[in-house]
C-alpha cells in the first residue's frame, strides 16, 4: 500500500482550478517532493489531503484511509508542518509539546520520554525549557518538526518547512528530514525551493497550474524529456569531426579537458565505436547528472504554453 494516492483530484473554486485531475503516489519509505511555484496549487493539494479541504472531484487516500470520510483518522496518523508554525509563545518548548502529546491521548512518562527524544533529535534539548517567544525562525520551525512528530505519524508532509530561515538552520532541517524515512516515516514535501527539493527527496513531481506535469527521480525526469548530457576524454586523432557525426548528438562543445556532448538519447556505445573507426578511442565518458533547475524550467515553460494553447482553444 502507497502511503499517499490519489485519482484524479480535482478543486476547483468557481471557474478557477486550483489542482486539476492530480494523480499522486507517494510510496511509504520515501520522501517525495511536491515541486513547483507559489500558487500553483501545492497547500490546496496538501489541505485535501489532511481532509481539511473537500476535493470537487476524484478521490485520495491517506495511508489506505479517504481524508473526506475519516479526516480525524488521518490526522492521528499524519504529522503537518506548515510554513509557519503557531505555538503558545509564553510557553516553553516542552510545554508546547507536552500540550500536543495530550490533545492526541499522551501522557505521563510516555509522553515526557517522546518529547525528551524528539527535543534532543531536533536541536533543542538546551532550549527545551525556554518559553518559545524567544526562539527564532529556525528553531520555531524545529520545534515544529518535533511537535509534527510527537504523536510518532506514519507520514509527515511539510509545506515551505524551510522559509524565512538561514542557511544554517535550512541545513539542519533537511538533514532531520533526510533521516525521517530511516525511521519509519514517509515525507511528502511541498516546495518550490529546487536547490533543496534536489538534496532532500527520493523522487519528485512537478507541480504547474494545478497540474501534475511530470514525476520520477531526477535522472528519469531529464531522460524521459529527451536530454542526455555525455562527459568525454578521449586519446588519439582529433575527436570531434566524428562525434558531430553521431546520430543523435545535437551540440558538441569544450569544458576544460573535457567534451561534452547534448544529445536526445544515451549515444555511449555509438560514440565509442564512431571513435574507434577513425583512430580515436575513448579514455572516460559518463552521463552528466543535470540539475534541476534545468529540467525545471523546460517543463514549466512547456506547461505554460500548453496553458495558453487551451486558453486560446476555449
Amino acid at each position: 500500500m502507497a502511503a499517499i494516492q490519489t485519482w484524479d483530484l480535482t478543486k476547483r473554486y468557481g471557474d478557477i482550478v486550483a489542482v486539476d485531475r492530480l494523480r499522486l503516489v507517494v510510496e511509504e519509505g520515501e520522501i517525495f517532493g511536491l515541486l513547483g511555484p507559489n500558487g500553483a496549487g501545492k497547500t490546496t493539494t496538501v489541505l485535501m489531503l489532511l481532509g481539511l479541504s473537500e476535493p470537487t472531484e476524484g478521490h485520495a487516500e491517506v495511508v489506505g484511509l479517504d481524508p473526506r470520510r475519516n479526516p480525524l483518522e488521518v490526522k492521528r496518523r499524519v504529522g503537518y508542518l506548515p510554513d509557519a508554525v503557531g505555538f503558545y509563545d509564553d510557553l516553553t518548548g516542552r510545554e508546547n509539546l507536552r500540550y500536543t502529546a495530550r490533545l492526541n491521548g499522551m501522557r505521563g512518562r510516555q509522553a515526557e520520554e517522546r518529547i525528551d527524544e524528539l527535543l534532543h533529535e531536533v536541536g533543542l534539548a538546551r532550549r527545551a525549557d525556554t518559553r518559545v517567544g524567544t526562539y527564532s525562525r529556525g528553531m520555531r520551525q524545529r520545534l515544529g518538526l518535533a511537535d509534527a512528530l510527537v504523536k510518532d505519524p506514519r507520514i509527515l508532509i511539510l509545506d515551505e518547512p524551510t522559509t524565512a530561515i538561514d542557511p544554517e538552520g535550512v541545513r539542519e532541517i533537511l538533514e532531520l528530514i533526510r533521516a525521517l524515512p530511516s525511521k519509519g516515516v514517509s515525507v511528502l514535501l511541498s516546495s518550490h525551493l529546487l536547490e533543496q527539493v534536489q538534496r532532500t527527496c527520493d523522487r519528485i513531481g512537478i507541480f504547474v497550474q494545478g497540474r501534475m506535469v511530470a514525476h520520477g527521480t531526477i535522472d528519469e525526469l531529464g531522460r524521459s524529456h529527451g536530454t542526455f548530457t555525455v562527459e568525454l576524454a578521449t586519446t588519439g586523432n582529433d575527436p570531434r569531426p566524428a562525434l558531430r557525426s553521431v546520430p543523435g548528438v545535437t551540440a558538441l562543445r569544450e569544458e576544460g579537458d573535457l567534451l561534452v556532448l547534448d544529445a536526445v538519447r544515451d549515444v555511449r556505445e555509438d560514440v565509442a565505436r564512431k571513435l574507434a573507426e577513425q583512430g580515436s578511442w575513448v579514455v572516460h565518458a559518463t552521463i552528466r547528472r543535470e540539475q534541476l533547475g534545468e529540467i525545471y524550467r523546460r517543463y514549466f515553460l512547456e506547461a505554460e504554453a500548453d496553458g495558453d494553447d487551451d486558453t486560446d482553444r476555449n
